[in-house]
C-alpha cells in the first residue's frame, strides 16, 4: 500500500511543479515576488503540503525560485525568461559541437552527482533507467527516458548551472539521441550495450565513486558520438577533416 501512495504523491508533485513552472515563466509572478505559503498552495492545488514541498524543491533545483530563511520562497528573475538562448540546431557540425560541449559538461556533473546524491536524486535517476530498461527489453529506444536520465544526473549534482544548461540543450540533445537510437537499433546487441553504459554510470553515482562516474559518462558520450560519426582524413582543399553522419535506415 505504501509504495502506490508514494508513486501517487510523486506524480502529483510533478503536476504541481509543471503548473507553477508555467506560471513563473508566463510572468504570473513578478521578479523577487514571494510565493504563497505551502498551506495556501496546498489549498490552491488541492494536494497535501508534502506534495507542495516536493514541487518547490524541484523549482529550487531548476533555479526558478530561491528561499529566504524564515521568509518563504521567492521567484528568481531568471525564471521569468528562457535561461539560455541556443539557436536551432541546423547541421551536422552543430550536432558535433553539441557533443563537444556535453563532453565538458556532463562528466563533471556526473562526478558531482556521485559526491552529493541523496535518496531522492537516486530515485529520480533510477526511474529514468527503469524506463530505458523496459524499452531495451522491447528492442526500442525512448529518447525522453534517455534525456531524463541525463537531466536527473545534472539535477543530482546540486549545481543549477548544470541542470539549466541541460534544459536549454534539450532540443539539441534530442536530435542526437534520435539519430543515435536509430543507429544502435540496427545492431543485434546495440540497445543492450547502450543500456549497460547507462546502468554503469548509475552504479558509480549510487556508490559515490566520483572518478568512475566522470570516466564512464565521458566514455558513454564518446561512444555515442563515435557511433554517429565517421571521421575521415583531412582533405587538403578544405584544410580540415570532414565528418559524415552515418546513414539511417
Amino acid at each position: 500500500m505504501a509504495e502506490p501512495e508514494k508513486r501517487a504523491r510523486k506524480s502529483l508533485a510533478e503536476i504541481v511543479f509543471e503548473r507553477m513552472e508555467r506560471a513563473i515563466k508566463s510572468g504570473s509572478y513578478r521578479p523577487d515576488e514571494r510565493l504563497p505559503t505551502e498551506h495556501d498552495l496546498a489549498a490552491e492545488f488541492e494536494v497535501s503540503r508534502p506534495v507542495v514541498r516536493d514541487a518547490l524543491k524541484k523549482l529550487r533545483e531548476r533555479g526558478l525560485i530561491y528561499s529566504r530563511q524564515g521568509a518563504g520562497s521567492f521567484v528568481r528573475t531568471i525564471g521569468l525568461k528562457q535561461p539560455l538562448g541556443f539557436g536551432p540546431l541546423e547541421n551536422v557540425s552543430d550536432l558535433l559541437s553539441c557533443y563537444e560541449f556535453r563532453l565538458t559538461l556532463e562528466p563533471a556533473a556526473a562526478a558531482c552527482a556521485a559526491e552529493r546524491r541523496d535518496d531522492a536524486a537516486l530515485e529520480r535517476i533510477a526511474a529514468a533507467l527503469d524506463l530505458m530498461r523496459d524499452a531495451t527489453n522491447r528492442q526500442s529506444h525512448r529518447e525522453d527516458a534517455d534525456f531524463q536520465f541525463h537531466l536527473a544526473i545534472a539535477i543530482a549534482s546540486e549545481n543549477t548551472y548544470f541542470s539549466i544548461a541541460m534544459e536549454a540543450l534539450k532540443d539539441h540533445i534530442a536530435v542526437g539521441m534520435r539519430f543515435h537510437g536509430a543507429s544502435v537499433k540496427r545492431e543485434a546487441s546495440g540497445l543492450a550495450r547502450v543500456f549497460d553504459e547507462h546502468a554503469a554510470i548509475f552504479d558509480a553515482i549510487r556508490t559515490g565513486d566520483a572518478p568512475r562516474a566522470r570516466t564512464l559518462m565521458r566514455e558513454h558520450l564518446e561512444h555515442s558520438r563515435d557511433r554517429l560519426f565517421t571521421r575521415r582524413k583531412p582533405v587538403p582543399a578544405s584544410g580540415g577533416p570532414s565528418l559524415a553522419l552515418h546513414e539511417q535506415s
